[in-house]
């Protein structure tokens, strides 16, 4: 006999747990429905583990250059045994304490993968079957590695990012397709503790979906740590040689590596008995939603990664709020997605939020740029981390700022403080930031944006 909620929510991802966590809230009897671990791919196989090795590469860089620092650390080395199983205690706290979180709520887990067969009905395939019938329902299965079909996957030598974040050995070398944030930061990974790594970009640069100079800024970095960026080149195929793999570029150009990790970016997932039984609309992989996070079936809602949007965790999160409140009864629509704060934890960070050069310039918007430079802040002069900048667009006809992006060590932590203050007339002379931070670096670029900036030159 099936079990009775009022909320069914596939998947525990960043998504599905705030979803259901905001439902139970709300007075909802909840379940989940999770095939794999607690967690989803953000926690298990993305976000955690990776920002978790980032974590450890950053402090061998740090030791690698201590002298210059004046501090002498004879012949640090890498223990990557122990990095590994730093990245798996992590991520099994994580894990625990999401479970625990979860049943705080009075939330109920089946474990199995969860099938929507009808209105209102859910099945539950594994270990432990089970059927629920719920009121409403909420989709959110994730999404998964895109494969290149000349060079498939083979989970050894050609790997995802997925088996990437869990080598047993440091590769010698490593191949890198796809410029973008996975592939960017991976390639931060491994450079930093040994390999040598190129990375291979299809399009004109790297991280294309950023304005053109922040691609151009952290190519010029990796190339002082010895990542080679080779872009507006296409992979054309594969063979193994030996214990290597031999990739042929579009230009006849071919290259060898111990490992290729693919990473050309993440697809909607969505099984194909579920979308047939309600009868989905769908916009190529992913499910297409309404400004509510409704689908075309009356009574279910898709959010995160499913519905591909911004394959941000931050941008599930966001998306969970509106179908929460939609589910339980209210009415809430999904905000300016432009607004959910894109980061990029390489050496050195990228983070970015509203809207920016590029863009504005596509929509005909009369634009002005200001900008500041991390060489220039006492704080990052004194960690030794002076590259990069930080960029304001301010739209010359209302005023307002419209977008902030910032390349440089911490930005990450400095863009939602850029975020509160997009589409603000207020000048931010106005906010005191304590001194020596980095994050005046933004200061004094929001304050360029108006010409209040003390410590940048006069425009001739």
């Amino acid at each position: 006999m099936a079990e009775k909620f009022d909320v069914a929510v596939i998947g525990s991802g960043p998504g599905g747990y705030a979803v259901a966590i905001r439902c139970a809230q709300k007075g909802g009897k909840v379940a989940i429905i999770e095939k794999g671990d607690i967690g989803g791919v953000c926690l298990n196989c993305g976000c955690i583990p990776s920002k978790t090795l980032l974590a450890s590469a950053h402090i061998f860089n740090l030791a690698k250059n201590a002298g210059s620092m004046g501090i002498d650390i004879d012949n640090p080395r890498v223990n990557w045994p122990k990095v590994q199983s730093r990245k798996e205690t992590v991520v099994a706290g994580f894990r625990k304490g999401l479970a625990g979180l979860i049943a705080s709520n009075k939330i109920k887990i089946f474990q199995g993968a969860g099938i929507v067969t009808a209105k209102n009905k859910v099945a539950v395939q594994g270990d432990a079957p089970a059927e629920i019938e719920a009121a409403k329902i909420i989709i959110a299965t994730g999404s998964v590695p895109i494969e290149i079909p000349s060079v498939p996957f083979d989970g050894k030598k050609i790997i995802s990012s997925t088996e990437a974040l869990s080598l047993a050995e440091i590769p010698k070398s490593m191949v890198v397709i796809g410029g973008g944030v996975i592939g960017c930061e991976m390639a931060c990974v491994y450079s930093s503790v040994g390999a040598k790594v190129t990375i291979i970009e299809a399009l004109e640069r790297i991280l294309p979906f950023e304005d053109e100079w922040a691609g151009q800024l952290l190519a010029r970095e990796f190339k002082k740590t010895g990542i080679d960026v080779i872009v507006g080149k296409k992979v054309t195929g594969c063979e193994e040689t030996g214990s290597q793999v031999k990739l042929s570029l579009e230009d006849g150009i071919s290259i060898e590596a111990e490992k290729v990790l693919v990473s050309v970016g993440r697809r909607a997932f969505c099984d194909s008995q579920t979308v047939k039984a309600l009868s989905l609309e769908m916009k190529g992989s992913a499910i297409k939603v309404n400004e509510k996070m409704e689908t075309s079936a009356a009574g279910v809602y898709a959010i995160g990664d499913v519905v591909g949007t911004t394959y941000l965790a931050h941008g599930a999160f966001f998306e969970a709020e509106a179908a929460a409140e939609n589910a339980m009864g209210k009415e809430a629509h999904i905000g300016d997605y432009s607004l959910v704060p894109r980061a990029v934890y390489t050496f050195p960070e990228v983070a970015s939020v509203g809207e920016n050069e590029s863009k504005c310039r596509e929509a005909g918007i009369d634009y002005t740029v200001s900008r500041a430079f991390f060489r220039a802040n006492g704080r990052s002069i004194a960690h030794n981390e002076t590259a990069g900048e930080v960029r304001v667009v301010r739209d010359k006809k209302t005023d307002k700022v419209l977008g902030v992006t910032m390349v440089g060590a911490g930005v990450t932590e400095m863009v939602a403080t850029a975020r509160a203050l997009i589409g603000s007339e207020e000048k931010i002379s106005e906010i005191s930031f304590a001194h020596p931070t980095v994050s005046e670096v933004l200061k004094e670029a929001w304050e360029d944006a108006f010409g209040a900036s003390l410590h940048t030159p006069p425009k001739t």
